[in-house]
């Protein structure tokens, strides 16, 4: 029976691999031997061009290492494989399913590769796994979702990934692509593995980071097992490649983590066993769909977190943050801190400057004064307490370092062309905050009459 027979019964798309197989083992050139109609119709409507028996499988499909893995295992290893995944740079799922054919030629093996694609997912499709592989999808699902602690939960399920890889390193990178920065959420080693010095998270690895989605070239992951595949890399993404060579990495998954359509981060693992490379890619094919979704809601609650507790045009924290700060000091847990200090801070001639120029030059001036608190004050914690009103906690301080910083502050001002009324409370001994706020605000407010003592002609009522 020759391949078109075979190809005739297959009403889906499918078409039949040719691989080449090396004096070493490895795989050579990789064909397309035959295609039904509708795999000729699909490869005329992609690439524009009619399809054409036996030519290399670049002219009918992306060039892809996991592809080229899967024909190798199937014609060569006789392994009867499916898989679903999601071309995520494609908004398209793909089912395939790869069997090994019994046509007879030297140095070659023969597969046949049936594949439907579709826009959206098939939850019945995704649910139809192997009883290993669904254990562990819902394992990770499980800790994910009854984490109380979201980077607890995060962190057991990295370190089960690790496990499953076997690999030196497993860890989970986000991506800021707007703001161009990159962190690591989790990160597990294995056991005796020291923690690598490598680059920090800072924008100079984001730069690598932001080649990865290249070097992938559309594929739902890259895995390297040999030297054979990391020559692809190095062809792909030098800089990157030698990289990986300095910090002696041999093998490495990398998978993109994507929640509608836009980058979260990546999870990898580094010198994993590559002999459980197909268990490997399983696991994290339907994995990462579900770990990607809860980073994302975890990203989206922390940031209006943020946004309820943030002044947005200081920038400093809002009036809600320091009433619940304020409140956190009536907790036994609050009995840590040595002393705490209470800066008030109100701004001079905000009131004239709304009047006389604007709401937005008061704005701009707010903006300004804010921005010299941050200077000063790093590290301590600022919050606008309402209108030109700004409240500054600093614990574990001390008072001649509370009186450097206003003198700072008096001085930074001028050269800002702001200027501010300043009362302090320093307390070593009770640490009670509702007593120093009292105490400072007085002392702030004898300090803006002393101002307009000294300068009459800026008062403005």
């Amino acid at each position: 029976m020759d391949m078109q027979t075979i190809l005739e019964w297959y009403k889906c798309k499918a078409c039949v691999m040719s691989v080449e197989i090396q004096p070493d083992g490895s795989y050579g050139n990789i064909r397309v031997a035959a295609g039904n109609k509708a795999h000729a119709d699909d490869v005329a409507m992609i690439t524009g061009h009619p399809f054409v028996d036996d030519t290399p499988y670049e002219m009918s499909f992306p060039k892809d290492l996991n592809f080229e893995d899967f024909c190798y295992r199937s014609a060569i290893k006789h392994e009867q494989l499916h898989t679903y995944v999601n071309l995520y740079q494609m908004g398209l799922w793909l089912e395939i399913f790869m069997l090994p054919l019994g046509f007879q030629c030297e140095n070659k093996g023969y597969c046949l590769y049936a594949y439907n694609v579709s826009p959206d997912a098939n939850t019945s499709t995704m649910s139809d796994i192997s009883h290993e592989l669904l254990a562990s999808v819902l394992s990770a699902c499980i800790k994910l979702r009854g984490a109380q602690d979201f980077k607890k939960g995060i962190n057991e399920v990295i370190s089960d990934i690790r496990d499953v890889c076997e690999a030196r390193r497993c860890c989970i990178l986000l991506v800021d692509d707007e703001e161009q920065t990159c962190s690591i959420l989790a990160d597990v080693l294995g056991p005796g593995v020291d923690k690598p010095h490598g680059a920090s998270m800072d924008k100079s690895f984001y730069k690598v980071a932001s080649t990865w989605e290249k070097t992938i070239a559309g594929s739902t992951c890259l895995i390297i097992k040999n030297r054979q595949d990391m020559e692809v890399i190095k062809e792909r993404n030098p800089s990157w490649y030698e990289s990986l060579s300095k910090a002696t990495v041999q093998s490495l998954v990398l998978y993109p983590l994507k929640n509608n359509g836009k980058m979260v981060g990546y999870i990898w693992a580094s010198n994993f066993n590559v002999e459980k490379a197909a268990k490997i890619k399983e696991v994290l094919e339907l994995t990462t769909f579900f770990i990607a979704s809860e980073i994302a809601n975890y990203m989206l609650l922390k940031r209006l977190e943020t946004l309820s507790n943030m002044d947005l045009l200081t920038g400093c924290r809002n009036r809600n943050a320091m009433n619940n700060r304020v409140a956190e000091f009536d907790l036994p847990d609050a009995r840590k801190y040595k002393n705490i200090a209470i800066v008030f801070v109100d701004l001079n001639g905000l009131k004239q400057t709304n009047d006389r120029e604007g709401h937005p030059a008061g704005d701009r001036l707010l903006k300004r004064a804010a921005n010299v608190l941050l200077e000063v004050f790093s590290g301590d914690e600022i919050y606008r307490a309402g209108g030109d009103e700004f409240m500054i906690i600093a614990l574990n301080t001390s008072m001649s370092e509370m009186e450097e910083k206003i003198a700072a502050l008096r001085n930074v001002s001028e050269d800002n062309k702001v200027s501010f009324a300043v009362g302090l409370c320093f307390d070593d001994t009770k640490l009670d905050i509702r007593k120093a706020m009292h105490i400072a605000d007085e002392r702030m407010y004898d300090d803006k009459d002393e101002y307009y003592r000294e300068h009459p002609e800026r008062k403005y009522r």
